[in-house]
């Protein structure tokens, strides 16, 4: 029996340990099981059910496997190894109800970052397509990144389209509420966790949105996740709630299914750019935002050593 402990700051609590198995080990063979059993697993039952032709299988079949998939493939293996590892699970999934005032704050901060993460991407992609034009490397490397994107917004365009009330609500709770629950359960709760107890909360964060990007398998949006990963982390770990960042998920994915069911699949995931567009007002946005949002991020750190000092 082991004890780890990393720190006794906001989400750093110190967790005992009743397995063999490093929390750090422990995290990075979570990832690869979940990887294996929802990218591969989920793959191969999905071309089982529904064969090789997706764009013919029944819709809301579709549906209910996506949200079974995430709940025994991604929400039950964490709850499982949280188990296995600690012996206090509802500690190490940081299972704490938070104040409003929290919830309402970081979801301002989500508010900031949701602009400045698309004018990233736009600069990111006019930079990308600058390259492939002059680089015959970056240009092959773009048209397998195109067709991989295509393929994305394919598959997310049928399983986001409705055509009642009752249809778009299921939708609202296969994308945001179901990916919400299990998504932040396994990344900000068990594994960030476990990363918490050997490395600083920092790259704890970073770690854990870097996996969480390249689960998603969007190309385009690979940078931008990884920043709003790092983000999910930082509110978890600071408010020491994974109710904070299943909120912030949550939102996130309801406001980018709105602007969907408004404007239609080419406002939902905008990754195309032309070189006669103009990068500088984007990258003055962008500056700007930057410095609000580090502004914000100030104000936050300041609020919870107010609030601590306060208890």
């Amino acid at each position: 029996m082991n004890d780890s402990v990393n720190n006794t700051e906001p989400g750093g609590d110190r967790l005992k340990v009743i397995s063999s198995i490093k929390p750090v080990t422990a995290a990075f063979l979570s990832l690869l099981a979940v990887f294996f059993l929802y990218q591969f697993g989920g793959g191969l039952l999905t071309i089982a059910i529904f064969g090789l032709n997706f764009e013919n299988a029944d819709v809301n079949a579709m549906r209910l496997l996506t949200m079974g998939g995430q709940i025994l493939l991604i929400l039950l293996p964490a709850l499982i190894f949280a188990r296995l590892v600690y012996e206090n699970v509802t500690q190490a999934l940081r299972v704490k109800v938070p104040r409003f005032k929290e919830i309402a704050l970081f979801a301002m901060g989500l508010i900031i970052i949701t602009p400045l993460l698309q004018e990233l991407i736009f600069i990111q992609n006019y930079l990308f397509l600058k390259l492939a034009h002059v680089n015959s490397f970056f240009g092959n490397l773009k048209e397998i990144l195109d067709k991989v994107d295509q393929m994305v917004e394919k598959t997310y365009g049928n399983l986001l389209s409705s055509n009642s009330f009752f249809e778009s609500s299921f939708v609202i709770f296969v994308v945001a509420v179901t990916p919400a629950i299990c998504e932040e359960t396994f990344f900000r709760g068990f594994v960030q966790k476990s990363f918490e107890q050997k490395f600083k909360p920092f790259w704890s964060a970073v770690i854990t949105a870097l996996f969480f990007g390249l689960y998603h398998f969007n190309p385009y949006g690979l940078v931008s996740l990884v920043i709003l990963g790092i983000y999910f982390g930082f509110a978890a770990y600071t408010s020491n709630s994974i109710f904070v960042s299943m909120f912030l998920h949550f939102l996130n994915n309801s406001i980018a299914l709105t602007a969907y069911f408004i404007f239609g699949e080419e406002e939902i995931i905008n990754t195309k750019v032309e070189l006669t567009d103009k990068v500088a007002p984007h990258a003055i946005n962008l500056f700007a935002l930057i410095v609000i949002f580090s502004f914000f991020i100030y104000y936050i750190k300041k609020y919870y050593k107010k609030t601590e000092l306060a208890r």
